[in-house]
């Protein structure tokens, strides 16, 4: 078979295994998610019971990082200590670890049924619970089916002449095998499936266990990296929970890697076959992981805060929660409900960024230009968490009418976000260059952009208040604006126009500045009045088009 066929094979079985996992996480999530969601805040048994509660939960979601970010997001909150977090997303890597172990056994005479019933609960049944049940069961079923597919696709790589010389020189590097692993990892967002890829490989005869070792090492240090990399933009206390984690991982992952190649001991104890010790050698390494940094916990919880301090702020600093809440993300009704609260929050500060906006085109300071610039990025990072919020609450069996909302909401917080990226860009570069050019506007031209933003800043409140009410009338008055602020922009840049015409030197040194600022305003006001246009559609106000009817005695 052709190399290129090989590859291709081996991908797809890849893919499959990938989506199959996913696609059981998902299930248990639509399924199960509030009860489970509910048992990890709740759990008691301290640091131990923590990590059983992780370990059950990673069981059921095929997933240790999924754990990881739901305690981070708890830390986050204040609902559970970091070092209950750690104890949880500990528990979790051995739960995971069993889930590998189950599924690297020979099941594959339950595909044809696991498909069979999967799909007739998912497609013949009108419940929802039993639908997700379909689900689960196909996902286990496509899992299943995609290791048979590795094992065929790889069969040719036994007579490969490069594959040896890789593997050769890939054994003689654990560190390079073990970092190339560890990427590889993270990259795929599952360790489940790179375990099971490996021990696939190992199966077919095609990766030595020798060589295998630090790369199933590498695959654990990369689902550490995983959970750190979903939780970057989460606040500190948050982020210390998957960073404890790798810590722990990483330091035992490094010294068996060292220890394993100093020593090179038979791995028979584990197993008669490859697959099957490489297996048992990633349950083992959990299980003692586990075991070995319980009473580490505290410690390693007191390191993380001396790595990730918590922001010192200012004495005058406001302090925000966000509205978004994670322990109705199933039930799409509040979910949605605390989205708008969010966008509200969102709105809220990109005005706080527009309205000082103009003072600081008039009197340029690069420490207000910067605090304006923190300002947008507090905006992007809402627009962030909105838009992953939604996209959560989408994976629910949502009704028609709630779909369309979350797609409205998804759409304000995009056009709010560009709306900061607009300031940002335009506005704030027009101050900047203000500053560095050391130039003014001319009086009248300075005028007109006065009144364009006090004009843009009113209606910033309008759109903010039609999002909350839905109000018809309030909604019509916004659409007005559109044209009454086109108008206003064509009439201020005639007047511009007129000004280099009379060889107004002011306006000549301004000229981009200005029609830079006029435009951004008219970019800002019709990203605004887009919050209008679903109360209006829903209304039948708004024409499916601008163009003319087309004249039926046509050519």
């Amino acid at each position: 078979m052709h190399p290129l066929l090989v590859l291709l094979n081996l991908a797809a079985a890849v893919m499959l295994l990938l989506w199959a996992v996913r696609m059981v996480r998902t299930g248990m999530e639509r399924a199960f998610g509030a009860s489970l969601r509910e048992s990890l805040r709740r759990a008691g048994g301290g640091l131990a019971g923590m990590s059983l509660v992780g370990m059950v939960m990673a069981v059921l979601l095929q997933s240790a990082t999924a754990v990881g970010v739901l305690a981070a997001g708890f830390v986050s909150s204040g609902m559970l200590t970091v070092a209950a977090g750690l104890a949880a997303l500990l528990g979790a890597d051995l739960g995971s670890a069993l889930v590998v172990w189950v599924l690297a056994m020979d099941l594959s005479a339950l595909i044809p049924v696991l498909l069979l019933v999967g799909a007739l609960m998912f497609l013949k049944s009108e419940r929802r619970r039993i639908r997700q049940f379909g689900r689960i069961t196909l996902g286990i079923g496509f899992i299943l089916l995609s290791l048979s597919m590795i094992g065929q696709a790889t069969e040719p790589m036994r007579a490969s002449e490069t594959l040896p010389a890789v593997i050769r020189y890939l054994q003689g590097d654990p560190l390079t095998a073990f970092a190339a692993v560890a990427l590889l990892t993270w990259a795929m967002h599952s360790s489940v499936a790179m375990v099971l890829l490996l021990a696939m490989l190992a199966q077919a005869g095609v990766l030595p266990v020798q060589a295998a070792v630090p790369m199933l090492l590498g695959a654990n240090f990369g689902a550490g990296l995983i959970a750190v990399w979903l939780t970057r933009s989460m606040p500190a206390p948050a982020r210390r929970v998957p960073l404890g984690n790798l810590l722990l991982r990483g330091v035992l992952a490094v010294a068996v890697v060292a220890g394993y190649w100093a020593a090179q001991p038979d791995l028979g104890l584990l197993g008669s076959r490859p697959e099957t010790q490489l297996v048992h050698l990633h349950l083992v390494f959990n299980a003692a992981l586990l075991v070995l940094a319980l009473p580490l916990i505290p410690a390693v919880a007191r390191l993380c805060a001396l790595l990730l301090p918590d922001p010192v702020a200012p004495a005058d600093a406001r302090v925000r929660v966000s509205a978004l809440d994670r322990t109705v993300i199933d039930r799409p009704v509040l979910a949605l409900a605390s989205a708008k609260r969010e966008l509200l929050a969102m709105g809220d500060t990109l005005s706080e960024m527009f309205t000082p906006v103009i003072d600081v085109m008039a009197a340029p300071d690069t420490d207000k230009i910067a605090a304006l610039r923190d300002r947008g990025a507090e905006v992007s990072a809402a627009h962030h968490d909105i838009k992953l919020y939604l996209a959560e609450v989408n994976r629910n069996d949502l009704s028609p009418e709630e779909e369309r909302r979350s797609a409205e909401l998804t759409d304000v917080a995009i056009n709010l976000e560009l709306i900061g990226d607009t300031i940002a860009r335009s506005l704030l570069a027009v101050a900047d260059e203000r500053r560095r050019r050391a130039v003014r506007f001319s009086d009248e031209g300075w005028a007109d952009i006065r009144a364009l933003h006090a004009r843009v800043r009113t209606n910033l409140q309008l759109a903010l208040n039609v999002l909350v009410s839905g109000d018809v009338e309030s909604a019509r008055e916004l659409m007005r604006e559109k044209e009454r602020l086109r108008e206003l922009e064509r009439a201020s840049l005639d007047r511009h126009l007129r000004r280099l015409s009379d060889g107004n030197a002011d306006s000549v040194a301004t000229s981009q500045m200005h029609v830079q600022a006029v435009r951004a305003l008219k970019e800002i006001n019709s990203l605004l009045v887009t919050v209008a246009h679903p109360i209006l559609t829903e209304q039948g106000m708004i024409l499916q088009s601008r163009l003319a009817p087309a004249d039926g005695g046509g050519q």
